[in-house]
């Protein structure tokens, strides 16, 4: 039996009967023949003690929930696998990496970190972006995010950043946010902070779907080949469809609109067979240069540029697999930043050692004991024999002696060898004082703050200044806005006096060292990040009405869904409208159940000369919030008079039938046969950008 077929065949232990099977019955096997009433004493009289179904019943109910994650309590998870591109034997002995030909299965969960488990996916707030890889050699687990920094170098104040972004004790307000006073005083009091806070003021911290988003594993950590050579290594995921966010006010509404967005884009996109995938690189650093930065590899809130340590692709990942329980699979995962394979080792980043104790505490708590790794979705490919025993929810049935040495055993299970792929950890030399004080290298909190804010193009700048006036606008306490601004003043006076005028605080004097602060990173950019020029499961929203060009818009459709959009015909009810031709067109959805912010995408087909829809105030503002947000925008014959109603002054829009336009995003083409395929294909290449900045604001 191979490894995955011991993992499947686990799995089908655990799994529950099918309910088809046969009669309800009770945790016991007992099968049930009345769930509707309790047993009493007569038909007005008290229950009775006796009735073990009613007891078994309610306490199952009032135990069903465990408790929350502290952090990254709200997750969407998914099953794929992991194959490398080649060996990686150069630089790790690490078992899956070596074989292209083989695949590791995987599990990845994504969440937000501030808010509970019923709290919206689009609020501002880093992503994690944890990846359990079920390998030969046992379970290891990535546990990262999607910012490669972190908000404080040394684990020991995690709890204090971690109670100050969560709600405020006295009113438990605001859930899911970070624009209130703890959260902005703590960042204020700690420069350390910034260089995450710069990520977090940016589109970044409002992905447009966990499968167009970035992972990161955050610390240094280091590769160990077969010779005991060890390697630093950062890791990065890469998706396939590029990094795209949303922007702040389309966060918002999504918030109201549908708070599931993200979870439900994931879950759809697997259904329908558009399988996300992501490649992973890493950055490797020769253990002899460890000191040739001017910052510390142990530092968690510095990057390594890639342009100075250039990404390495080592292989892609692939999620075609949806859970089967919310609750057994995404619910119980137990990641932890200490489940290693032999290959892959620590280094002494504070923070990480941190993580390393809590997380296996933390699961201790949720889960009930120390027997979690029991939970299928936990559980190793890799044999488990060990000499633990007994504890909270013990589902295996031991035999055998449970200590060693022994005899009675017959000196079972043995220790490893080498041969055998034994862990061995990185042999390092390790001496000093027992001190409370950090390497100078973590000491300079600016620069890379301003490394992040120089790196950004114009529309992300603004994005940037919009975010902090928003979240510093909901703090109380002035002492507070004025304390940050002063400490952007150190990243850029330009940043400072932009917050500063947004907010009514007095601007900052300058700093003379931000001004040698001007080095970028392009690849910091979500420029730079678009994809591979695909539409693949881009939304595309269609505003129908009666009258509808149904042969035309056809076409259109077609051509767009075999390049691998999502196409949705929305009307102002739902059901059908009568076409051109006298046919009746289904429509998809109904308007005032979607929104614009829902789709990446809005095309006004061809119809009558004045659309019956179009003085219906929805349709207006569905195209206006599309064109604001910077989406691309299609119409083709009549529809092109529809934009008349935007007021779309600088902007060149089609004249000519068959010769259709793209400025900035919005396409146009007059004519008004079924023959669009220069148009599709112009649509198609703005929507490939995702979002146009550039384009003129809306006169009215």
């Amino acid at each position: 039996m191979t490894s995955q077929d011991r993992k499947q065949s686990q799995r089908d232990a655990y799994r529950a009967a099918d309910p088809a099977d046969g009669p309800l019955t009770t945790d016991q096997g007992v099968a049930v023949g009345h769930t509707d009433d309790s047993l009493t004493a007569g038909e007005r009289g008290p229950t009775l003690l006796e009735d073990f179904h009613f007891r078994e019943k309610i306490t199952r109910f009032d135990h069903e929930r465990i408790p929350e994650r502290v952090v990254h309590a709200r997750g969407a998870g998914a099953y794929g696998f992991f194959e490398p591109y080649a060996s990686c034997a150069e630089f790790t002995r690490a078992a899956f990496l070596q074989d292209p030909s083989v695949r590791t299965p995987v599990f990845v969960r994504f969440s937000t970190v501030q808010g509970p488990r019923g709290s919206a996916d689009t609020v501002r707030d880093v992503r994690g972006f944890a990846t359990k890889f079920y390998t030969a050699e046992g379970n290891y687990d990535l546990v990262g995010n999607n910012f490669p920094v972190f908000f404080i170098q040394d684990g020991i104040k995690f709890p204090d950043f971690v109670h100050a972004l969560k709600p405020e004790p006295h009113n438990e307000i605001p859930t899911g946010a970070s624009a209130h006073d703890t959260l902005w005083d703590f960042v204020s009091l700690q420069p350390e902070t910034l260089h995450a806070i710069m990520w977090l003021m940016s589109d970044r911290a409002i992905p447009r779907s966990y499968r167009m988003m970035q992972g990161f594993g955050v610390h240094t950590f280091r590769f160990v080949d077969a010779t005991g050579r060890g390697t630093f290594v950062k890791f990065h995921w890469k998706p396939k469809l590029g990094a795209h966010s949303l922007v702040w006010d389309e966060a918002q509404e999504c918030q109201g609109r549908d708070p599931d967005f993200n979870r439900r884009d994931l879950w759809q996109a697997i259904e329908n067979g558009e399988f996300p995938e992501w490649e992973l690189g890493v950055q490797l650093v020769a253990e002899e240069d460890e000191f040739a930065f001017p910052y510390d590899l142990l530092d968690a809130t510095k990057i390594i540029p890639e342009e100075q340590v250039p990404v390495r692709p080592i292989g892609r990942m692939v999620l075609d697999r949806n859970p089967d329980n919310f609750f057994a699979e995404t619910e119980q995962v137990a990641f932890h930043t200490a489940n290693l394979v032999p290959g892959i080792d620590f280094t002494n980043d504070p923070l990480l050692q941190a993580r390393n104790f809590s997380y296996l505490d933390t699961q201790l708590m949720r889960l009930g004991g120390p027997n979690f790794a029991q939970i299928p979705v936990n559980q190793p490919v890799a044999p488990v024999r060990s000499n633990q025993r007994d504890g909270f929810h013990q589902h295996a049935i031991h035999t055998g002696t449970s200590y060693t040495p022994n005899s009675l055993g017959g000196g079972c299970p043995a220790l490893a060898g080498a041969e055998q792929g034994a862990f061995t950890h990185l042999t390092e030399r390790v001496e000093g004082a027992k001190i409370r004080r950090r390497s100078p290298g973590f000491t300079d909190h600016h620069s890379q703050a301003a490394l992040f804010w120089h790196s950004m193009a114009d529309w992300e700048r603004r994005h940037i200044v919009d975010a902090f006036r928003f979240e510093l606008g909901k703090v109380a306490a002035r002492q507070v806005r004025r304390r940050t601004v002063a400490e952007l003043a150190h990243v850029d006076h330009a940043l400072a006096a932009a917050v500063a005028e947004g907010i009514g605080v007095p601007v900052p004097e300058r700093d003379p060292a931000a001004v040698e602060r001007k080095a970028s990173s392009p690849a910091l950019s979500l420029e730079s990040l678009r994809g591979d020029g695909s539409i693949r499961t881009r939304q595309v929203a269609v505003l129908v009405g009666e009258g509808v060009d149904a042969a035309q818009l056809d076409a259109v459709r077609v051509e767009l869904e075999e390049q691998g959009a999502v196409v949705e015909a929305l009307a102002a009810t739902d059901g059908k409208v009568t076409a051109a031709d006298g046919n009746q067109y289904t429509v998809d959805r109904a308007l005032p159940t979607v929104a614009s912010v829902l789709y990446d995408a809005v095309l006004i087909p061809g119809g009558p000369a004045r659309p019956a829809p179009w003085p219906d105030a929805a349709y207006l503002r569905f195209l206006r919030d599309a064109y604001r947000h910077g989406k691309p925008i299609g119409a083709l014959g009549s529809g092109v008079g529809a934009l008349s109603r935007l007021d779309l002054r600088g902007l060149r829009i089609a004249s000519e039938p068959g010769r259709p336009v793209s400025d900035h995003g919005v396409v146009t083409d007059t004519s008004t046969g079924p023959d669009a395929r220069e148009f599709t294909r112009a649509l198609a290449g703005a929507m490939a950008a995702h979002r146009h900045w550039s384009r003129p604001p809306l006169q009215r």
